[in-house]
């Protein structure tokens, strides 16, 4: 991961505190989430069997290894381990590249070895584990370069996949960018029709305080009567949704007493480079997740002679 900025770093005492990333696999609910993740995948892709797998010997054994057809980073070694590991633990794997790495085009990625059956049956679910990971590493690296320059740390949204939140958001982190909350229950994000719910912004915090004092309670704005409503309730966090150039230069003369101001809405290098110099500690997109397209991934299998067993 990237070091953050001294002004970014100042900020870090809310969600960038439940990044994810590689010491994730040290964590029980997130291991359990994965293996579960894996487990819905093999089944909803072999069933009751897979049955042109069964037309080879049940002895016949193969190597394969694995090519990346394009650019990218890699992310997904886990999720691959846990696919072989389910379903036949006697098959091996050498990675050829560490979890993150940028590889090229043709750059083997990993070698198989074990039953032709189980190599078979396994290869479409790993892959699609690694290529769907290894998208959304490589655009959250596009991005997390692109804000360097202007000090601005780039947060993924919920916006992610069915069934692959925590899968995604660690993609995210191991591609450089920053994970927002992981669901509705770890922070509170009071937009216009919770506010509309609630009767104002002040009451929707002042009741966020009351039922869970310790959650950092965001408030999403899309003016500055709004923003300043947002600061006199105490808001830990504010998001700018869709502001205008002029606005943000007005959300200057603001006294934000060591609120957070988070920019919503797409990432592109002027608006970036614009927000170097502001308050603004966050820009959030859902363009990490959402906009995914696969990394191009190739898996090429060799029967193993007997003489080579």
């Amino acid at each position: 991961m990237p070091e953050l900025t001294d002004r970014a770093q100042a900020r870090q005492r809310t969600t960038l505190t439940q990044q994810f990333g590689r010491h994730s696999l040290q964590d029980p609910l997130f291991v359990r989430n994965l293996q579960r993740s894996v487990a819905a995948a093999l089944e909803e892709d072999i069933g009751d069997g897979d049955i042109t797998a069964s037309l080879i010997p049940a002895q016949q054994r193969a190597e394969a290894v694995v090519i990346s057809r394009e650019a990218a980073v890699i992310c997904g070694r886990p999720w691959v381990d846990a696919v072989f590991a389910q379903l036949d633990s006697e098959v091996t794997i050498e990675w050829l590249v560490d979890e993150g790495q940028r590889v090229e085009p043709q750059q083997p990625l990993l070698r198989l070895r074990g039953a032709t059956r189980s190599l078979l049956s396994g290869e479409r679910c790993a892959l699609n584990f690694l290529q769907t990971l290894s998208g959304t590493a490589t655009v959250a690296h596009y991005y997390a370069a692109l804000a360097a320059p202007a000090g601005i740390a780039v947060l993924d949204t919920r916006k992610t996949l069915p069934g692959l939140r925590y899968a995604q958001k660690y993609a995210v982190a191991i591609g450089g960018c920053y994970n927002h909350r992981i669901g509705l229950f770890d922070a509170f994000l009071i937009k216009e029709n919770h506010i509309a719910g609630c009767g104002s912004i002040a009451s929707a915090v002042a009741t966020a305080r009351q039922k869970a004092s310790g959650k950092m309670v965001e408030v999403e704005v899309e003016n500055l009567d709004e923003l300043d409503q947002a600061l006199a309730a105490g808001a830990d966090r504010i998001m700018l949704d869709n502001f205008t150039t002029e606005q943000l230069q007005a959300v200057q003369s603001r006294s934000l007493a060591g609120c957070e101001l988070e920019v919503s809405g797409n990432i592109e290098a002027e608006a970036l480079a614009a927000l170097a110099d502001s308050a603004v500690h966050f820009v959030s997109s859902g363009a990490l997740t959402k906009h995914l397209r696969a990394i191009d991934l190739s898996m090429r299998l060799t029967v193993v002679a007997d003489s080579d067993r």
